[in-house]
């Protein structure tokens, strides 16, 4: 076992020199000003057939990542020390070791934290009080992410589906031109300060492609498209982007769509399926709704996150993938933890990088330019030519409006101009517009608040 001082008990001297050491034999550097935890993960570590180097805080792993520059594969630290915290940390490594993975171990109350030490480059963070099997698997995942790094890659995506290292230039950059192609594609558009904000956070978001992202916020708000626009400015792009609806499946059927099946696996299972979690490998996995998936496929998506992987029904191997999910829920899912009916683990398993979307009230500038980006789409969609817009006293009708259904109920009321307006107008006046749709109104329109394609 490794010493206190950082080094192997059969030579104190040089643990890369110790016997029966080998020099493929992966470097674990562990950070922690708490003793019984080194000893735990060092024992853990060495068990697995890892080289431990052992530092008391963050200005001993500095010296030691110096002292061994180059050598040290993998960094495993505790975020809160007296010395240095863990982005601290981090940062001043990397001058040292750039390329170095690095694990961050963190309490509750410091998870916002690991999470901006995960956008600065961390690998992954897991919270006390930990499982050590998860540890295991991270470092594993870690380990072989690290020497893969190191194999001269293949040209092209297509050569590794399932690697998510790409070049600076895969991420969209905040504020360039193709920012402003991809709003306008996913349907981001509008210049309201709530809605820059909420482009700016998914920015944040989208440079750490492997945290998992929490959507929330009111029904109807566009949680598909933030989704969309999450995938898009990330490295992820050019893979997969698989949307579920986990409140429009069964029960029955939602296991299977979202981990597949083997043949004959139930009655009517005629062929082999893959799952939504294989089809979006590399990509990203929108779960919409995450709320209302029941008990038992909450332990199963659990262990997909924190493994990488999934078990078709009735399969006898796991099948690793690589994918980052983005959840949307309306509830309030702290609350349904509290009443038993969502696991805490699975809570926080999610709750990474919570992003609120802002309702449409809060976006009042930029009705005009949703309406207008609804009209153009809806006008193809319905093969219809209004070259004249939307007249003034039309959106003097849509601005007064208070959209207690947001997005959607403004796109549902669009599309209703553009069918019920005569075929030979030129624009949407406010003639064609539903005679319910009142300054004020506080409650839904039914007619023109039902499900569709803004979440």
């Amino acid at each position: 076992m490794a010493s206190e001082s950082g080094t192997t008990a059969t030579h104190p001297n040089d643990p890369f020199e110790a016997v029966g050491s080998s020099p493929e034999t992966p470097t674990v550097l562990v950070v922690d000003d708490e003793p019984n935890l080194r000893r735990v993960l060092s024992a853990v570590l060495e068990r697995d057939g890892y080289r431990v180097l052992l530092a008391d805080g963050g200005r001993d792993a500095l010296k030691k990542a110096k002292q061994h520059a180059g050598r040290i594969d993998l960094m495993v630290t505790d975020f809160l020390m007296p010395d240095m915290n863990g982005l601290e940390l981090l940062e001043a490594i990397r001058k040292v070791h750039p390329a170095l993975r690095t694990l961050i171990i963190s309490g509750h109350g410091t998870i916002r934290s690991a999470v901006e030490a995960m956008r600065l480059g961390a690998y992954d963070f897991v919270t006390k009080p930990f499982d050590v099997e998860q540890v295991r698997a991270i470092v594993r995942r870690a380990l072989a992410a690290a020497e893969e790094a190191r194999v001269p890659a293949t040209t092209g995506f297509a050569a590794s589906s399932s690697s998510v290292t790409k070049p600076a230039s895969s991420f969209v950059r905040p504020g360039s031109d193709e920012e402003s192609a991809v709003a306008t594609r996913v349907g981001l558009v509008g210049d309201a300060e709530a809605t820059r904000d909420l482009r700016g956070k998914l920015f944040a978001a989208a440079a750490a492609p492997r945290a998992t992202v929490l959507l929330l916020g009111e029904s109807g708000t566009g949680k598909e498209v933030a989704a969309k626009f999450l995938h898009e400015a990330s490295a992820r792009r050019r893979a997969p982007f698989v949307a579920v609806s986990c409140a429009a499946l069964p029960d029955s059927l939602l296991e299977s769509e979202l981990f597949g099946h083997e043949k004959s696996a139930f009655t009517g299972a005629m062929a082999a399926k893959p799952g939504r979690f294989e089809l979006a490998d590399g990509g990203t996995l929108f779960l919409d709704e995450i709320g209302d998936i029941p008990m038992i496929t909450q332990v199963k998506l659990l262990r997909a996150l924190q493994e990488r992987e999934v078990s078709r029904i009735g399969g006898v191997k796991a099948v690793k993938v690589d994918v980052r999910v983005v959840a949307a829920t309306n509830r309030d899912l702290w609350q349904a933890v509290q009443d038993g009916t969502f696991r805490a683990d699975l809570y926080y398993r999610l709750h990474v990088i919570p992003v609120t979307l802002p309702s449409l009230r809060e976006r009042g500038a930029d009705i005009d330019r949703l309406a207008g980006y609804f009209l153009d789409l809806l006008a193809r969609e319905n093969r219809r030519t209004f070259s004249e817009g939307i007249a003034e006293e039309a959106l003097q009708v849509l601005r007064s409006h208070c959209w207690p259904g947001n997005i959607r109920e403004l796109r549902n009321v669009l599309e209703y101009a553009v069918v019920m307006s005569p075929g030979d107008a030129a624009m949407i006046t406010s003639h064609a517009l539903p005679t319910l749709l009142t300054p004020g109104t506080r409650e839904p329109n039914h007619l023109f608040v039902v499900p569709g394609k803004v979440a």
